[in-house]
């Protein structure tokens, strides 16, 4: 008897720690925030308990290394060259330490991504109009820049596409590329990567390709299984949905991000497909403050509105689902809230839980298992 009540507590107290998650939070500092904001999520109740913060100045956004040992930061230093923070991370005790800090290469660095061997950070320099590649040493720490590829040209809309403006350096699923979306030149461009030499993006680009000018592209969504990829456009409220062969985009279809009678200030954001690749989710912004549901077709990859979902807050950033698909969490920044919503598995539809995280200006949010 005492050995099946042994066994049951064991059984319990795993299938306990297998729903919870560290949840990381980049901010913006300019405000009350003091960095990086560390919880404890339970993926079962959502559930949230502080956990650590470590400062640090505009960690804007965030990458978690493979085995979770390490976090990666940009610093968005408004009107100078931005940097990339690195830091060791204790899995049991849940705090992070500043190893070491390097400039970016540009200025306002607002992505990082991080490859599953760890030997090299690709950054967006938003401002820079650049993307860099830092090397990753075995100790975790980051080196200068050794490669720094700056992009040229402009848009229609004179106020926001003045010049290139690079958002974001996604690495493919299987790492063989990096696509990067520029808002400013209204570009999308693949470069091969190659992580066993000195400039791992050095060889020529294997494809560009031009979305509607003036759309402003920001943010890629991969399908876990499929060779579909989605793009949100931040300047239109709109997705381009595309089908990837190696480094070659073939467009499927483009869809507005905003109901069709919406006569608001356009804002994208975020986007990202479920973990059961049926839905896919992107934030606005602007006047919208919501997010947009579609369903996903598994044959073609075209997308279906399935409804909106306000967000409960201002300025919907970037935004997460757990790997269980169960919950999705949006980071509000002008509310200095992250508001946690249970997913309709059948109709991917959002209900809010009522729990929210208080936290200053969010603008990231990853998820590590613990």
């Amino acid at each position: 008897m005492r050995r099946i009540a042994l066994l049951t507590a064991i059984l319990f107290s795993l299938s306990a720690t297998a729903q919870h998650y560290y949840l990381f939070v980049g901010t913006y500092t300019s405000g009350k925030s003091k960095g990086i904001y560390v919880y404890d999520f339970n993926a079962a109740s959502a559930d949230v308990q502080p956990v650590s913060v470590a400062e640090a100045k505009n960690p804007s956004y965030l990458a978690i290394a493979s085995g979770g040992n390490y976090l990666y930061s940009v610093n968005e230093n408004s009107g100078q060259e931005g940097g990339v923070s690195a830091f060791s991370f204790d899995q049991k005790s849940g705090q992070l330490q500043l190893i070491n800090e390097q400039k970016s290469g540009g200025e306002d660095p607002c992505f990082i991504s991080v490859n599953r061997a760890r030997t090299w950070a690709i950054v967006a320099n938003y401002s820079g109009g650049n993307l860099s590649a830092l090397p990753i040493k075995p100790d975790g720490s980051v080196g200068p820049v050794t490669e720094l590829i700056q992009h040229t040209g402009a848009g229609v809309n004179k106020q926001r596409q003045e010049k290139a403006h690079v958002h974001s350096t996604f690495l493919t699923p299987d790492e063989h590329y990096v696509f990067t979306a520029d808002l400013g030149t209204d570009k999308l461009t693949v470069y091969h990567f190659n992580p066993n030499v000195s400039r791992p993006l050095a060889a020529p680009r294997d494809s560009v390709v031009n979305v509607l000018p003036g759309s402003g592209p920001r943010h890629f969504a991969f399908h876990p299984t499929k060779n579909f990829v989605y793009v949100i456009e931040e300047l239109t409220g709109t997705v381009d949905a595309f089908r990837y062969t190696g480094g070659r985009l073939t467009s499927l279809q483009r869809i507005s991000a905003v109901p069709k009678d919406f006569t608001g200030e356009d804002g994208s954001a975020d986007i990202h497909v479920s973990p059961d690749g049926k839905f896919l989710y992107a934030t606005n912004r602007g006047d919208a403050n919501s997010l947009v549901i579609y369903k996903i077709d598994a044959a073609t990859g075209r997308l279906h509105i399935q409804g909106f979902q306000p967000v409960m807050g201002k300025h919907p950033r970037n935004f997460i689902i757990d790997p269980t698909g169960k919950f999705l969490l949006v980071a509000n920044r002008d509310t200095d809230n992250i508001v946690i919503f249970t997913i309709d598995h059948q109709t991917g539809l959002l209900t809010a839980t009522g729990k929210q995280i208080e936290v200053p200006n969010p603008v990231c949010l990853k998820l590590l298992k613990k």
